[in-house]
């Protein structure tokens, strides 16, 4: 009986905590770019089921910080683009901002994705690429 009990812990344990999704289970890094002075840094946090996240932190300290990512970033995986679903972060302003930017998942899993972000007054958006298989 206790063993049974262990197992079914465990189990749950695993359904709950270990469904981090491809991210944590790859361990995907942080990526960062540095370009017209500010710095905008992408990890991925969870890539499975039907959300994907994103964290995003912006810093600067020559600029307001006012993107708005839901119209900004998309996301291309195994060559379907996907537009962000919503933000939860900081709003625009300022010159630090942190969030997660979220995005509805597709199946099957992609080999690889990339996230770009196009700031405004920047000659080309800012690309992230993980490949996951």
């Amino acid at each position: 009986m206790r063993t049974r009990l262990i197992l079914l812990l465990v189990s749950l344990c695993s359904a709950l905590f270990g469904a981090g999704g491809i991210a944590a289970a790859q361990g995907l890094s942080t990526q960062s770019s540095s370009a017209a002075g500010v710095t905008v840094k992408a990890t991925p946090r969870a890539l499975s089921g039907g959300t994907w996240e994103f964290e995003i932190v912006f810093d600067t300290h020559t600029q307001e910080l006012n993107d708005d990512l839901v119209k900004t970033a998309s996301l291309l995986a195994d060559g379907k683009r996907i537009a962000p679903a919503n933000w939860q972060g900081d709003p625009p302003g300022g010159h630090h901002r942190k969030g997660v930017l979220k995005f509805n998942g597709t199946a099957p899993g992609p080999q690889a994705i990339e996230l770009t972000i196009t700031r405004p007054g920047e000659p080309k958006p800012r690309s992230f690429q993980w490949q996951l298989k």
